[in-house]
């Protein structure tokens, strides 16, 4: 049997490009190394927040399977790579991920099939680490098959774009190559956007994100001085929002996280400083102000308990929303983290309320879930919004909390203590 093609890697990236390509009548094959993800899905269980149970139904429906055989991957005239591109211990880019996904590949690969890496990395993976790997087939990139990278625009929880109506960048190794990759999405995304190579390519999504990664550092650190100027800079960005013109607000917030904007800039950043021998000054102050909002937040945190005088050692102190995106509850690289452990160290005594986390172990100690709301935030000393999800009544929030600090400027009502 012939597969349109196989996805490797089934999360966040990979399960929602097959879902979108199975609605519109491809025939799909998922490769994962996890057997618990593979049966799973298999059994019509999903396992991240973009797809629900009925929605891995319909995708099996439409003829969707998920594999740990890699052999049946030469089934499938395309192969796209999603899988992680996390930073090494080191703060390094830690492609072994593809690496091992491409030597799979390279023991499968047959003439004539389409390969394409979606993992996000730094300009020239594609050519100086996926290609040799493939090529050790005896096939050649460009001549005996196809070769390109498309930058995966996934947002998850976003309700307006999704993988259909998200515009999709595509660089080949060749100019063959992108025409074959852009046909390929094509029968299943609405835009296609060709590139005229892979680096350019690479690129796109390094620079989408390292745009809202210093943008986001740049109203952080205004936060910090405005606050000391008895300034409000979420009126500021209101009042500049109003120029139609000339100005995109962002905003700051209590740290940056996700998979994308703590990660992403950091392999630009390790690209330049290992090719050209200089630092990536924007990125890497970029990366030193967002680091230390958890840190500013926790000072915030401790002046306020001052305030009351009270220490930070023994004070109930109530997190609220412990994910790194409203009404998600993926955690990766969750700025409630880094701050939960800096108040567990200080001795606070923590609890946290997520609709959608009822388990949540910061730095490997647990935390308890106030499963009653109501009560913890009559008994809390201080309670902290670090994400605003839609569940969260934030009138009933500033009328039960003895003191709300909202580091995610989600209400103006009097007593409220804004980032």
């Amino acid at each position: 049997m012939t597969h349109d093609f196989a996805i490797i890697g089934l999360g966040y990236v990979g399960l929602p490009l097959a879902q979108q390509a199975t609605r519109s009548g491809l025939d799909i094959l998922g490769f994962d190394i996890n057997d618990g993800v593979v049966a799973a899905l298999n059994d019509g269980r999903s396992h991240i927040d973009d797809l629900s149970d009925a929605d891995v139904a319909a995708m099996r429906d439409n003829g969707f399977e998920a594999t740990t055989d890699a052999q049946r991957l030469a089934d499938a005239d395309a192969i796209i790579i999603c899988v992680p591109t996390p930073l090494s211990v080191d703060g390094d880019p830690d492609l072994s991920p593809v690496v091992s996904a491409c030597a799979t590949i390279a023991q499968q690969l047959r003439a004539g099939q389409l390969v394409v890496l979606e993992s996000t990395t730094y300009p020239g993976t594609t050519d100086e680490v996926v290609r040799p790997i493939l090529e050790r087939s005896g096939l050649t990139a460009g001549v005996d098959f196809h070769l390109a990278f498309s930058p995966e625009r996934v947002d998850p929880g976003n309700p307006v774009y999704g993988i259909a109506n998200t515009p999709k960048v595509v660089g080949g190794f060749t100019p063959r190559c992108t025409e074959v990759a852009a046909e390929l999405y094509g029968r299943f995304i609405e835009t296609i956007v060709p590139s005229s190579g892979t680096r350019e390519a690479e690129m796109t999504k390094l620079l989408e994100n390292t745009y809202r990664h210093i943008n986001i550092a740049l109203v952080n650190e205004m936060a910090q001085f405005c606050h000391e100027m008895d300034i409000d800079l979420w009126e500021v960005i209101r009042n500049a929002s109003t120029k139609p013109f000339g100005f995109q607000a962002f905003y700051p917030g209590p740290g940056v996280g996700g998979h994308c904007i703590p990660i992403d800039p950091n392999y630009l950043s390790y690209k330049v400083r290992t090719t050209l021998g200089y630092p990536f000054r924007f990125v890497e102050l970029a990366q030193s102000i967002n680091l230390q909002m958890p840190h500013y937040v926790v000072q915030r945190i401790g002046d306020l308990l001052n305030d009351k005088n009270q220490a930070i050692s023994g004070a109930r102190v109530l997190l609220l929303g412990v994910t790194y995106k409203p009404d998600i509850a993926d955690q990766r690289e969750s700025p409630a983290t880094p701050i939960a452990e800096l108040l567990l160290s200080k001795g606070a005594g923590l609890t946290f309320h997520d609709p959608l986390v009822q388990t949540w172990t910061p730095g490997g100690t647990a935390v308890p879930r106030a499963d009653d709301l109501d009560a913890e935030l009559a008994r809390a000393d201080l309670v902290v919004l670090l994400q605003n999800h839609r569940s969260y009544d934030l009138d009933h929030l500033v009328a039960t909390a003895p003191l709300l600090f909202d580091t995610k400027g989600s209400t103006t009502q009097p007593g409220v203590v804004r980032l």
